[in-house]
């Protein structure tokens, strides 16, 4: 039997030059701990070179892999673009949006898809497209890319383990201690349906930070809120077996 996938995941570090360091020690030491970082965005403050540079710092050479997505923290200054490529070119992080990675993980092909996602709540008390041009934007840019994970998933039908990364929240679970009113603000019923759909074993989110750890979409897949003000430490650890969807 293979040994067990571990994951190592945490997102809304939000550094800063004034804050560079801060996390290096703990991720270096995951060789011991984890086979893969995964990053659930809002990785800066707002979004420029010199934060996303501080980040790239942070994680480059770590003796494992690391993937990320972005978060709208990261989009604020404007340039997303410019912050993918820094931590690509800089840090060696794989940074995912509609697209897909496939590892290779304690004996296991691991594919990991990843989105920022965006808001527009959950069923009930959802947003629809419907109104106004600004309110069927608003929908249409959350369905594009919840479209994009589904697709990015898909394609790793033949992985051992599929996972979704993701900033925004694809349950109302992890959001458990979050204000009811901003609940559409902080994802979206849409990353569920591509996560059940697309078949993933793991869904791994952040942005929440008044949230809770663990949820679980309808069709069953575990979600875990890895963001760093709820998780309390420079990552949290799951582990994946033959029993995926029982993440440790």
């Amino acid at each position: 039997m293979s040994a067990p996938v571990r994951v190592a995941a945490v997102g809304d570090i939000h550094l800063a030059p004034d804050a560079a360091g801060r996390y290096r020690g703990a991720f270096q030491a995951l060789g011991g701990q984890a086979d893969v970082l995964l990053l659930a965005g809002d990785l800066t403050r707002h979004g420029s070179a010199e934060e996303a540079r501080t980040v790239a710092a942070e994680v480059a050479g770590l003796p494992v892999p690391v993937l990320a997505v972005l978060g709208n923290h990261d989009h604020q200054d404007g340039r997303p673009d410019e912050v993918a490529a820094i931590l690509r070119d800089e840090g060696g992080v794989g940074v995912l949006e509609g697209s897909a990675a496939v590892l290779s993980l304690a004996g296991r092909r691991v594919g990991v898809a990843g989105t920022k996602g965006f808001g527009g709540g959950f069923p009930g008390r959802c947003c629809s497209e419907f109104g106004e041009e600004e309110m069927k934007a608003f929908v249409r840019y959350s369905r594009r890319l919840a479209e994009g994970l589904h697709e990015a998933l898909t394609g790793l039908a033949d992985c051992d383990l599929r996972i979704a990364l993701t900033h925004f929240s694809p349950v109302p679970d992890t959001l458990a201690g979050e204000p009811l009113e901003i609940y559409p603000f902080l994802g979206s019923y849409l990353l569920a349906e591509a996560i059940d759909a697309g078949g993933a074993d793991l869904a791994v989110h952040g942005h929440a930070h008044a949230g809770t750890e663990r949820g679980l979409t309808t069709g069953g897949v575990p979600v875990r809120n890895v963001a760093q003000p709820v998780i309390r430490h420079a990552f949290a650890l799951y582990e994946l077996d033959g029993d995926a969807r029982h993440p440790g």
